[in-house]
């Protein structure tokens, strides 16, 4: 599954981050980013597949999307 952040639509809420540690992190401001900043889609290995799956659901904004 790929996935792609829009910042734009993030009001850094933090869930993204509490279910999926290993693969969202966030700028000083709290937007979220990759935890692997050089990236700008992700390719989720199937170890964290159920967790961003759920932080897509939950995300408030959509700010994160499947490809």
């Amino acid at each position: 599954m790929k996935i792609k952040i829009i910042p734009e639509k993030c009001i850094a809420c933090g869930l993204c981050h509490s279910y999926a540690p290993n693969v969202f992190d966030y700028y000083d401001d709290g937007i979220v980013k990759f935890y692997d900043t050089t990236l700008d889609n992700l390719d989720v290995s199937n170890n964290y597949e159920n967790q961003v799956n759920q932080s897509i659901k939950d995300c408030p904004t959509h700010a994160i999307i499947r490809l």
